[in-house]
């Protein structure tokens, strides 16, 4: 009899136990907050040259930070420097006979007044300077042409960002846009989340919204994309039972974004509601 006693009064302390800790732990659901989950969305750009050659040099390491507009790689020149020269050279060339060509036309439009020559040299000569003139603008677009091909042995970021992967080394003959580094896009910062269908019409552009992260850090934001189109929920968000719901991703972005807020870091958006309008 003392032991079906005992029995019983450890399952009733068992289950006082349990509903204290479940009325302690429990969170009780706001409704006019909505809670969603997502990721610090990972953008990449992958560098490389407009041109090929051989590179001379690579300025960043693995996880370095690139500011942008900051030189990150460079091609031999010496082929692009030789283009020039020969552009260059070859304007000059045709230049030259352009302006005698020039000389001539004014000489002959002269004689033929005086009937020194007759108008079948005039119509040659002026034929003459005209296709000068056009070979001349050619090669003054060959010319630019091998400049900017000379400034294409040089790359920069395009944007502040993380070096995620260097891929090519001093010495590699690349091909054009064969990538040199993977650059992690630093700014604007915004969250990848998904919100649900019957939830859809609670939210719209331009609402606020914070920013939790696991460390503890909280940021504010903003909606700035709602996707039109339905799809189901991705694998690394939910559960298996969630996924097949259809949600709507939307793009929230952070106002005050600093280093600790890092790409790919899953956050916790809360977004306060009240009959579809900002609370």
């Amino acid at each position: 009899m003392k032991k079906i006693i005992f029995i019983t009064a450890s399952i009733v302390v068992i289950i006082g136990i349990g509903i204290g800790l479940y009325s302690f732990f429990r969170v009780k659901k706001n409704p006019n907050e909505l809670v969603l989950f997502g990721n610090v969305d990972v953008r990449q750009v992958d560098i490389g040259f407009r041109v090929p050659g051989r590179v001379a040099e690579v300025c960043f390491e693995e996880g370095d930070f690139v500011p942008e507009g900051s030189l990150m790689a460079v091609l031999e020149k010496s082929p692009y420097d030789s283009q020039i020269q020969e552009a260059e050279a070859n304007l000059a060339s045709i230049l030259a006979s352009l302006e005698n060509a020039d000389i001539l036309l004014t000489r002959r439009e002269l004689a033929v007044e005086t009937g020194g020559v007759s108008w079948e040299e005039v119509d040659n000569a002026y034929a003459s300077r005209s296709e000068l003139l056009a070979n001349y603008l050619s090669a003054e677009a060959t010319l630019n042409i091998a400049i900017d091909n000379m400034n294409y042995t040089e790359v920069c970021a395009p944007t502040d960002g993380i070096i995620l992967s260097r891929i090519r080394e001093p010495g590699t003959v690349v091909n054009v846009a064969e990538p040199v580094y993977t650059l992690s896009v630093c700014s604007p910062v915004w969250i990848r989340a998904y919100v649900s269908e019957p939830d859809l019409g609670k939210i719209f552009y331009g609402m606020e919204a914070e920013i939790y992260t696991d460390s503890g850090n909280v940021y504010t934001g903003q909606i700035g994309f709602i996707s039109p189109v339905a799809e189901f929920t991705p694998k690394t968000v939910e559960t298996t039972q969630l996924r097949t719901d259809l949600v709507y991703r939307l793009r929230v972005y952070a106002d005050n974004p600093d280093r600790y807020l890092k790409q790919g870091m899953p956050v916790t958006v809360k977004l306060h509601v009240q009959n579809g309008e900002k609370k």
